[in-house]
């Protein structure tokens, strides 16, 4: 309740966007990993 009584801290879409570059960067990540082979996605169960 205090961060929107205070006009000077940062917008909540500040911090909404910050957590969806991070998520990017983590899918990112794991589909570089599994394209170079580094890890191996589990076998289809069928």
């Amino acid at each position: 309740m205090r961060g929107m009584l205070n006009p000077s801290k940062l917008p909540m879409s500040h911090y909404i966007g910050r957590r969806l570059w991070f998520s990017a960067a983590i899918i990112a990540l794991i589909l570089l990993a599994l394209a170079t082979g580094l890890i191996q996605p589990n076998p289809r169960p069928y």
